[in-house]
């Protein structure tokens, strides 16, 4: 009967180890999750996109505007909030100011932001041809 006490006792032991083991585990993971996803196919997941749980293969930023800056694109719907973080003209590293209209402003990744078209020029860029 003590042999079966001490094997109860044994079990016990082992098995409040492997919960704490568990726990420490979740905890590493929560520490680990990133602010922002970027998936593969350059969509900025933040906690509150639907997405973010099922997104696995990422880069992760900080927030969604250094996300945004890398040259990834918000989910579509996301709120106006986050759309504010997207800069409004990319001044390329060619010296090209494009701002959302423009049909390389997606394409457009190496960039300074500039609120205004016109702030853009006047930090010598030019308009796209």
């Amino acid at each position: 009967m003590t042999s079966s006490f001490v094997r109860l006792c044994l079990l016990g032991a082992l098995l409040s180890g492997l919960n704490m083991s568990i726990a420490a585990d979740k905890a590493a993971d929560k520490a680990v999750d990133p602010v922002v996803k970027k998936s593969d196919s350059g969509i900025c997941h933040d906690k509150t996109s639907p997405s973010f749980a099922n997104t696995k293969k990422f880069t992760a930023f900080a927030s969604v505007d250094e996300c945004v800056k890398s040259g990834g694109k918000l989910p579509a719907g996301q709120p106006a909030a986050a759309a504010a973080a997207a800069p409004i003209v990319k001044k390329s590293d060619s010296g090209i100011c494009h701002d959302s209209k423009s049909t390389s402003y997606d394409r457009t990744k190496k960039f300074t932001e500039f609120k205004t078209v016109d702030e853009c020029l006047k930090s010598g860029g030019k308009l796209p041809k």
